[in-house]
């Protein structure tokens, strides 16, 4: 009897109440379990699309470059490449014009964020950044033929700026010695805007609290920027280096209009991805165009990396 009453005793002050035999507290366990399901929904379409058309034809592409009409060859496809006369001058060829891309794009990108961002207690930063992205929905032969008339001083609207320079006709425009500039601003006035909004979308992050510490400790503008900000946006600058980067080393549009359009002025075969195509549908040579391929992705990823490491994309805050 002594023990049937302690048995049904009420619960301690602060303990849990009793549950009824063959109750589970499963809720909490179900909504975890269905998150995870819907997570795996969520990235299935991804993987399938980067199995498909990223990581299937990078190994056909690694397993093309290593073999010659079904047999193993080793590397005797990236010598054939490397030593073929016009490889050496399209590795120069991408390499000034990324060189070039890159330092515009991290310095004006960057500078022109921070001013559009200083304007938004004036309310022009919607304005200026929607001028600044209308060149992005530009696709990029539709780009290039735009900067055809552009870069011929006879029907140029800035004709004077080229006549200036010494330049009276297109194809003295278009000389070899001038592409690696003219890809640069090419490219730099198609995708700055985006990055742009990008930046300004990461200053908007930057805590209001911190910038008012800086302004009460004193710190200008100039000093906010270089002390607050731009540490600040160091992971949203490496990503668009990064991605800036993996565009650049694809070079093709932009040098095959020109070709066609100067009749020749510029060579056919100006970048890597020129040269890897007419190695695939010029010569048939699929297994020198797979080896470029391959080259390209290896420095591209070397370099990438250094931005990544360097930028710290992947460190927590």
């Amino acid at each position: 009897m002594a023990t049937a009453q302690h048995s049904g005793a009420a619960p301690a002050p602060g303990a849990a109440p009793p549950r009824a035999p063959g109750v589970r507290k499963t809720r909490h366990g179900s909504i975890e379990r269905s998150r995870g399901r819907m997570s795996y929904l969520f990235v299935s379409g991804y993987t399938v699309l980067l199995f498909t058309f990223g990581l299937a034809p990078t190994l056909y592409a690694a397993y093309l470059s290593l073999t010659k009409e079904g047999q193993f060859v080793g590397f005797d496809n990236f010598v054939h490449v490397i030593q073929d006369f016009r490889f050496g001058p399209a590795v120069l060829h991408v390499a000034l014009f990324v060189l070039f891309w890159l330092a515009g794009l991290v310095l004006f990108v960057v500078v022109l964020s921070l001013l559009v961002h200083g304007l938004a207690s004036r309310g022009l930063s919607t304005g200026l950044r929607f001028v600044y992205y209308i060149p992005g929905a530009l696709a990029g032969a539709s780009s290039v033929m735009l900067w055809l008339f552009v870069l011929d001083p006879t029907v140029s609207p800035v004709s004077w700026v080229l006549h200036a320079m010494g330049m009276q006709t297109f194809v003295q425009t278009v000389s070899p010695g001038n592409l690696p500039v003219i890809f640069a601003i090419i490219a730099f006035w198609t995708g700055a805007g985006g990055w742009i909004v990008v930046l300004y979308g990461a200053l908007n992050n930057v805590p209001g609290e911190v910038m008012e510490a800086a302004k009460i400790d004193g710190a200008g503008r100039l000093r906010t920027a270089l002390s607050i900000q731009l540490p600040m946006m160091r992971k949203w600058i490496s990503y668009m280096a990064v991605m800036s980067l993996a565009a650049g080393t694809q070079l093709f549009v932009e040098p095959r209009i020109l070709s066609q359009a100067s009749k020749g002025v510029v060579p056919v075969d100006y970048s890597l991805n020129q040269l890897a195509y007419l190695y695939a549908f010029k010569q048939t040579d699929h297994n020198g165009s797979a080896a470029i391929a391959i080259l390209l992705l290896v420095v591209s990823l070397g370099l990438s990396m250094f931005f990544v490491i360097k930028g710290g994309l992947f460190e927590r805050d």
